[in-house]
């Protein structure tokens, strides 16, 4: 039993290898050597002569661990272990993965197994320096699977250097196969505990810590939109956006035009980037350190990296459904090298969410809202004629995961060790989630996070779980009180939000293979780009108007004659209103131009190749005026709507923009 070097193996052979390199090994091979490292060896086999770049290295085999498991006898202590296990018992939960994994972490690995680890560690070494960088990530023989992602369910060390160091991840993997976590998964997905095997993949580190990285979807994840790609980015190693720890940037890509050769990027949202992940020269593989104002105050990809990401999405997609006979969107982790400053796919796995949906039910959340015994009023930036002057004043919002509403008891825990205080129906807020909060996520009816965007821990377990979850809200813990009543909307477009109370709402279902077809063609009206992703999935012939004064008043909220006018302006508040909403721009008349073509695209991406008839603004004078930097442009008048020459110039430039 020693290393297999790179040739072609038999089956049989395969599966009695200690070792095996990505090169070798395919997305057929998940029982041999788990999801993480089959999928790399699909694609660096099959999608790098495509011009994708995957990092090179090795995995430990299923049948490692269950040597390793037999030749030390610990199956018998496992079972013994686990035969009073109770998963609904937070601390009866805690106390058997502890010795568990206390077990197999006091168990020394096998000679054979030592041996084969470190010569496969050398070759790096041969091939890339001494002490070469890696990562060394678990990869369970029932993850990834198009029905159950197991995200996160075991251990990952990054910046693991040196023979010891990667012997000493690996055998740690190796007992995170029993996380408190992962032991709760497989309870709820029905997996046998005996039955899963753990590999170890050991891959040459991206330095993604001098550079970015994200995570990205082929598909909107909350829509299931399957036209779109989302992209995350953030500074830094990774784990931080897979964790939620940061608010990424997030960026949408059309795929079917970006397949005929535009540039379709319909919509860039900047995130905080409050940290970066990075190498540790101390005692520690990774630290935490604070990232510049100027660094998250600017995008931390171009736009030709993030169209190279979107058109890979496309491929890796593309591949995979081939393989597996059927449509296939993928949840990919990317990162980029700031030495080579190239771009690199590290993770790939099937979206196993919005694919597992049959989609022939629309189900839609409504407030009934109306009720002055709320102290419901207008908020401070309503505008007039747009504005719901019945809709309650959120206590917090953030990027809604999901398009649900639910409500509870606001149950604050702010440490990991604090989770048996959680009670079933409660609605969890905290910092952050990883995988270690799951045994109380699945008991939660919403989910309330500070930090995280869109593709990050809480928002897909939420996804998987079908809880409503709010992420990225920055001071949930401090502005939700335990114990509080509230209610978690996440179904007035891609902005959740929070509410003081138990509001009342409405659930209707309609089965979309019930409603009559017309004789008549039906087309929609859509004002909110937002919404445009999900009002697609309606049975529709297009969109009759698109209103380009939702798209000013609610996502642009800056009159365009105080773009161009800008250093002239009287009123200081609205200045430097401007000058933060703008500060990615020099030239403020091109964030009016962006913005609008953005909101524009969107809505014809959501109902592509059908026709969208875009009204251009009807605004009236006052209703320009309460934009901001309004007043100082428009007449008192109360229904003449004036439009100046350079006014109607920056609206031709939006508009300009969307041709090709």
């Amino acid at each position: 039993m020693t290393i297999v070097s790179k040739s072609t193996l038999s089956q049989s052979s395969q599966e009695r290898s200690l070792i095996l390199w990505f090169d070798e090994v395919g997305i057929a091979d998940i029982p041999v050597v788990g999801g993480k490292n089959a999928s790399l060896g699909e694609m660096i086999q099959q999608l790098t002569p495509k011009g994708i770049n995957v990092p090179t290295g090795f995995a430990t085999t299923a049948y490692a661990y269950r040597y390793f498991i037999q030749s030390a006898g610990l199956e018998a202590k496992l079972r013994k272990l686990f035969a009073d296990l109770d998963v609904e018992d937070v601390k009866n939960l805690r106390e058997r993965g502890k010795k568990a994994r206390s077990l197999l972490i006091h168990t020394p690995f096998p000679v054979e197994l030592r041996e084969a680890i470190a010569k496969a560690y050398q070759s790096l070494c041969e091939q890339y320096n001494a002490e070469t960088d890696v990562a060394v990530r678990s990869s369970a023989t029932a993850e990834d699977l198009p029905d159950a992602s197991f995200a996160g369910q075991q251990e990952t060390y990054l910046n693991v250097v040196g023979a010891e160091g990667v012997l000493a991840a690996c055998h740690k993997c190796f007992a995170s196969i029993f996380t408190d976590r992962a032991i709760s998964y497989r309870h709820t997905k029905g997996f046998d505990h005996f039955s899963i095997a753990l590999a170890v993949g050991v891959q040459k580190m991206v330095r993604s810590d001098l550079a970015t990285s994200g995570v990205m979807f082929s598909i909107d994840t909350e829509t299931g939109f399957k036209d779109a790609a989302l992209i995350t980015a953030a500074y830094g190693l990774g784990e931080n956006v897979v964790q939620g720890s940061v608010n990424p940037d997030e960026y949408y890509v059309f795929k079917p035009t970006l397949k005929a050769g535009f540039r379709p990027i319909i919509d860039k949202k900047l995130g905080s980037k409050e940290l970066k992940m990075i190498y540790d020269d101390g005692s520690k593989f990774t630290k935490n350190v604070s990232v510049s104002p100027s660094e998250r105050g600017k995008f931390a990809l171009s736009d030709e990296e993030i169209l190279q990401l979107g058109t890979w999405a496309c491929l890796i997609e593309d591949h995979y459904s081939q393989v597996h006979g059927i449509f296939t969107p993928m949840d990919i982790e990317w990162a980029k090298d700031g030495i080579t400053n190239q771009l690199f796919i590290v993770q790939a796995r099937p979206e196993t969410v919005q694919s597992q949906k049959t989609g022939n039910v629309l189900r839609s959340y409504r407030l009934l809202l109306g009720n002055r015994e709320w102290g419901i009023g207008n908020g401070e930036n309503s505008h007039s004629s747009l504005a719901d002057s019945q809709s309650p004043i959120p206590l917090i919002t953030g990027s809604a995961i999901g398009e649900a509403i639910s409500q509870g008891k606001a149950r604050l825990i702010l440490d990991v060790q604090k989770l048996e205080q959680f009670q079933v129906g409660e609605v969890l807020v905290t910092e952050r989630t990883d995988p270690d909060w799951e045994p109380i996520m699945k008991r939660a009816s919403a989910i309330v996070t500070n930090s995280g965007g869109r593709t990050c821990h809480a928002a897909i377990i939420a996804r998987e779980l079908g809880v409503p979850a709010i992420v990225g809200c920055g001071n949930a813990t401090e502005i939700l009180k335990p114990g509080q009543e509230v209610t978690i909307s996440c179904a007035e477009g891609e902005e959740g939000k929070v509410y003081a109370g138990l509001l009342p709402f409405e659930v209707e279902e309609v089965a979309l293979e019930n409603l009559p077809r017309t004789h008549t063609q039906i087309l929609m009206n859509v004002g909110n780009p937002q919404e445009a992703l999900s009002l697609s999935a309606i049975p529709n012939d297009g969109v009759g108007l698109a209103r380009t004064e939702f798209i000013i008043a609610n996502q642009i909220q800056i009159h365009p004659m105080a773009l161009i006018h800008y250093e002239l302006l009287k009123d200081e508040f609205a200045k430097a209103k401007i000058a933060e909403i703008t500060s990615l721009y020099d030239d403020k008349p091109q964030y009016f131009v962006d913005k609008l073509a953005q909101g524009i695209g969107r809505i014809a991406a959501a109902f592509y190749p059908k026709p969208v008839i875009v009204r251009m603004s009807d605004f009236k004078s006052n209703e320009y005026a309460n934009l901001l930097g309004g007043r100082q442009f428009e007449p008192h008048e109360e229904t003449q709507c004036w439009v100046g020459e350079e006014q109607h110039v920056i609206m031709m430039k939006a508009t300009e923009k969307l041709l090709p």
